[in-house]
């Protein structure tokens, strides 16, 4: 007996003005995740691991969301993902309305501009990469949804009960087949599941850069195992009949993060005042204090 599998026709906009004009489901997802970068820096300062007053904490999101996320997730998509239009015709890296980010370049764009913010604030780049590491899955986990809502990024063909038929997705021997949906698969990886871990992670005495570490090895790791479900790009294929882009882009992070961690396990300096328990105290300026 052949299984009734659900066939996608989720809206993708929760108001469309006209054409493919509307508040979207994928904008909001950013919206949401804007608002939860500053609801977890706010809440990271109160409770002591954020050296920062609350207006540098607003900056700090600011920089991070539209310099690092948005802007380096733009950015990263049209290198890793679609470069040789990019390089013909590079006016596509504004014509955002026909979609197109990677999250990959959106780590390395926040990682850039935590760079430069540790810089000019004269902290400890740990300090803020753990901050911003703290929040990272809930917000990736929003995209994956919308992903989903979107009918986009869709898995590869499947038999299991809970597969998922996307009319836009290839057609296999002239008809639509059931797919992962592997958008909520990453969803529960790389959101529910690794933000959970990274929560209970950072309430307990970690020197900072064991949160960045433990991101950077979780979500490479996860990712590798989810791509396992996920159709490849068509534009890309795969690398030696078997990997996927997202796949080859995570094993540097994952090297990193094992880097890291070994440097952090190895390390023998003496710990900064608070350092052992992840917090700092405040000084009048939002400074570390003494």
């Amino acid at each position: 007996m052949e299984l009734a599998y659900y066939v996608h026709n989720l809206d993708p906009y929760l108001v469309r003005f006209s054409g493919h004009w509307g508040i979207r489901y994928y904008g909001l997802a950013y919206v949401a995740g804007y608002l939860l970068l500053r609801w977890s820096l706010s809440y990271q300062r109160r409770r002591g691991w954020l050296p920062l007053d609350q207006e540098r904490c607003e900056s700090l999101a600011n920089s991070v969301f539209f310099l690092g996320a948005v802007l380096g997730g733009r950015l990263g998509y049209c290198l890793l993902y679609d470069f040789p239009n990019f390089v013909r015709r590079p006016w596509i890296f504004f014509e955002v309305w026909r979609g197109g980010m990677a999250s990959h370049g959106g780590i390395l764009g926040v990682t850039v501009v935590l760079w430069a913010f540790a810089k000019r604030a004269s902290l400890p780049f740990f300090v803020l990469s753990d901050a911003v590491a703290f929040f990272t899955p809930w917000a990736l986990g929003l995209g994956r949804i919308a992903n989903f809502v979107n009918g986009e990024l869709w898995g590869r063909p499947a038999s299991v009960p809970w597969a998922v038929i996307f009319p836009n997705a290839p057609w296999v021997e002239g008809r639509p087949v059931p797919r992962h949906p592997s958008q909520l698969y990453e969803a529960l990886v790389e959101g529910l599941l690794l933000g959970s871990f990274l929560w209970i992670l950072r309430h307990k005495p970690l020197r900072p850069g064991w949160l960045t570490a433990a991101f950077l090895l979780a979500y490479g790791i996860g990712r590798v195992a989810v791509e396992c479900f996920r159709e490849p790009d068509p534009q890309i294929g795969f690398y030696f009949g078997v990997l996927t882009q997202g796949q080859l882009l995570s094993f540097p992070m994952i090297l990193a993060g094992t880097v890291l961690a070994l440097w952090l396990a190895k390390k023998e300096a003496c710990p900064l005042p608070g350092e052992r328990s992840g917090k700092y105290q405040l000084g009048k300026a939002g400074q570390p204090g003494a």
